[in-house]
């Protein structure tokens, strides 16, 4: 099973969320599970290749 890193948290009656690498993406949910399955959705949509000028965070050893 693969996994990616995200950010969560509560705001109001919704739970806000997005990944690590892509940071401009964000989703909601009603829940705490909604927002999890939500999050599946937005990373199918992301890693697909069919979006176009998707921005992501990477990491590079510089030294």
């Amino acid at each position: 099973m693969n996994t990616a890193r995200y950010v969560h948290w509560q705001d109001g009656g919704m739970w806000l969320g997005y990944f690590e690498e892509f940071p401009d993406y964000l989703t909601q949910g009603e829940t705490l599970p909604e927002l999890e399955e939500n999050l599946r959705d937005l990373y199918r949509d992301l890693t697909s290749g069919e979006i176009p000028g998707i921005r992501r965070v990477a990491e590079l050893a510089v030294g």
